[in-house]
């Protein structure tokens, strides 16, 4: 693995001993892997993923109080997560999800590999992408079909996830494309564009109005989450406020 791609932060979710076990004794032999810790219950895991910085999450579907589930669909920004669990029949809710893998137990090592080796292209994408995204080289290109588009990521109102795909929303055409929305929203420069909601990430220079728990932009209205709507004005709003 190139040294300019870091190891991947990994955590470890699964309510029985022995799949916890199990599942760090297949991560300890890839050396891409870094497993920052394990936990019983995916509330014992919700402030590691949001304070830990954690790329990959191993995560177990049946679990007490909150399921695996239950736990991904939460997270305003959730990591790549491969989905372990003995039953087949939530697959596709997870690929809904846009988990990049679904393994099932028992899990042997080939199928675990092939996972994160995807899990892996996806991180590399996305950390490629976020070092050579700037502003003074504003474009990107969009497969459509069989063909690339040319984008400027400045000319981008929002972005909208929908499920396995996302579309790109301009003043005058949507483009819409398979790719997730962490993946996206880590291409882009963090300090134009800023995620409102789940399955909203805006550019904030496009912004016409914030009231309330609405934010609007070219004539169009978009919800913003409680949790982030403090953070959208501290970071946004309050540092150009000219009136009090």
């Amino acid at each position: 693995m190139s040294s300019t791609i870091p190891k991947m932060k990994c955590l470890i979710i699964d309510d029985e001993p022995l799949a916890r076990f199990h599942l760090k004794e297949l991560a300890d032999q890839i050396d891409f892997l870094s497993v920052e810790g394990t936990c019983a219950t995916a509330l014992e895991a919700d402030t590691l993923v949001k304070e830990n910085g954690i790329d990959l999450l191993f995560l177990d579907i049946n679990m007490p109080y909150l399921t695996g589930l239950e736990f991904l669909e939460q997270l305003e920004n959730p990591p790549l997560c491969i989905l372990t669990t003995a039953y087949s029949e939530y697959a596709l809710e997870g690929f809904r999800l846009q988990v990049a893998d679904y393994l099932l137990k028992p899990i042997a090592f080939n199928r675990f590999y092939q996972a994160v080796n995807k899990a892996q292209q996806q991180f590399i994408i996305s950390e490629k992408l976020k070092k050579n995204t700037s502003m003074d080289d504003p474009f990107l290109y969009v497969r459509q079909s069989d063909s690339f588009i040319k984008i400027s990521w400045v000319d981008i109102l929002y972005i909208e996830s929908m499920q396995n795909y996302t579309r790109l929303h301009f003043k005058d055409k949507s483009l819409i494309i398979h790719q997730t929305m962490k993946a996206i929203e880590e291409s882009l420069p963090s300090d134009h564009f800023f995620r409102i909601h789940k399955s909203y990430l805006i550019n904030i220079t496009h912004i016409d109005m914030i009231s309330g728990g609405r934010l609007f932009m070219n004539k169009t209205e978009l919800p913003i989450s409680r949790t982030r709507k403090e953070e959208l004005l501290n970071q946004v709003v309050y540092k150009k406020l000219i009136s009090k």
